[in-house]
């Protein structure tokens, strides 16, 4: 249901605008993959699985980021806080677009990780102040199925654009995004937080919230956790390029293999959706984490005794069934997180967004960095950390 005495664009544009803004995440990291050789090359790398830092520098930014733009925007508006991030997003894009040494790459990255938390974190606030309910649901479910595409076809985008111009024109087509979501939202949408609702930007507040996240075992653990599942998707994102171009090459349909492992997760979302009302959250989160152990373990013998080069079928039925079970785990365990912190519902998920974030970027480069022209580590990785995280969930709600 909209909110009364509320105005905004027509429901369709507003859906194409925040889908946009927030696709510009996927984006950045996607599009990139099928270029990460050749910028290492050019720009001087000499350990190849230093590309990696491309991804995981970005992820770096995006979660100190989180922690600052959901209350940026409560006290200055939404628009205004977005704008904000679009403007550090484009600051890094152009960077990233000049930079003529890797350290000046991954300085970019960063600041364009800063900046997409913007309109990624924002865009949420944004439509839960003109919607709640049904109404805001149907939003959000529409916008979840843009997000879901995005990664499945960005490879795409920057295989089609290596194609016919240099890497330095992805950063190009990034800009070219964002100034049009700029744009888009200064002339069309009207700012949705009144004055009088705003909040005073305190990084009192943010503390505070960070304190009583942690305090929370349901809340701490359940991040914890969530942290534990990414870092190894994380890993999978920066080595994905390597793994299939080096060890399966799968030169230009590298794009294809990688978009549907992403469907599989956009597919478990979907699913989730229809399970979760009649199951709960926590039931279909520990059976997705055991499913997803035993689908790694079971795997892993055939990955050892192949040497590391498991067929590449092989490979991708084992990646699309971990990657399902990946896909149900990654909004449950956000939901719960955020299920007893309803009364600071805002820092809280800021929190919860960039604490998760902070420990996968960690264990995510341990995961890529481990890899040797097989893939061992990644499925090793999914493995031991998928029971890590299963630990972590039995000791979280061992008191609840």
């Amino acid at each position: 249901m909209m909110k009364k005495d509320r105005k905004h664009i027509h429901k369709a544009e507003l859906i194409a605008l925040c889908a946009m803004l927030t696709s510009l995440v996927a984006m950045s990291i996607d599009s990139m993959l099928p270029a990460l050789q050749i910028m290492g090359q050019e720009l001087g790398v000499l350990a190849e699985n230093d590309n990696q830092l491309v991804v995981s520098v970005l992820f770096s930014g995006f979660a100190i980021g989180q922690l600052f733009m959901g209350p940026l925007s409560d006290s200055i508006g939404r628009k205004l806080a977005i704008f904000f991030g679009l403007g550090l997003f484009l600051f890094g894009s152009i960077l990233c677009v000049t930079a003529e040494s890797f350290e000046t790459m991954l300085w970019g990255r960063f600041i364009q990780g800063l900046g997409v938390a913007g309109p990624r974190i924002v865009t949420m606030a944004l439509i839960r102040d003109l919607y709640e309910g049904r109404g805001m649901a149907q939003i959000m479910s529409f916008i979840m199925a843009v997000f879901i595409i995005v990664p499945a076809l960005a490879p795409s985008v920057g295989q089609a654009i290596l194609a016919v111009a240099e890497w330095r024109w992805i950063f190009l087509t990034l800009i070219i995004m964002a100034a049009i979501g700029f744009i888009w939202l200064l002339t069309r949408q009207p700012e949705t937080l009144d004055k009088e609702k705003r909040l005073p930007f305190s990084p009192k507040q943010i503390w505070t919230g960070i304190k009583e996240t942690c305090a929370t075992r349901a809340s701490f653990g359940y991040t914890i956790a969530a942290g534990i599942i990414f870092g190894a998707f994380i890993g999978y994102l920066s080595s994905a390029q390597q793994i299939f171009q080096d060890v399966y090459d799968a030169g230009e349909n590298f794009p294809i293999y990688f978009g549907v492992l992403a469907l599989a997760i956009g597919a478990a979302s979907l699913v989730n959706g229809k399970l979760v009302v009649k199951y709960g959250m926590r039931n279909l989160l520990i059976k997705a984490l055991m499913a997803k152990i035993v689908i790694c373990f079971a795997f892993l013998p055939f990955v050892l005794f192949a040497e590391g080069r498991p067929d590449l079928l092989y490979f991708m039925i084992w990646g699309m069934s971990a990657f399902f079970c990946t896909g149900i785990l990654f909004g449950n365990f956000n939901a719960l997180a955020l299920e007893p912190l309803g009364h600071i519902a805002g820092i809280a998920s800021s929190v919860i967004g960039a604490l998760s974030t902070l420990i996968s970027i960690f264990l995510g480069y341990a995961v890529g960095n481990a890899y040797d022209f097989n893939v061992t580590p990644l499925v090793a990785g999914f493995g031991f950390l998928s029971l890590l995280g299963l630990f972590v969930v039995y000791w979280t709600e061992r008191k609840l």
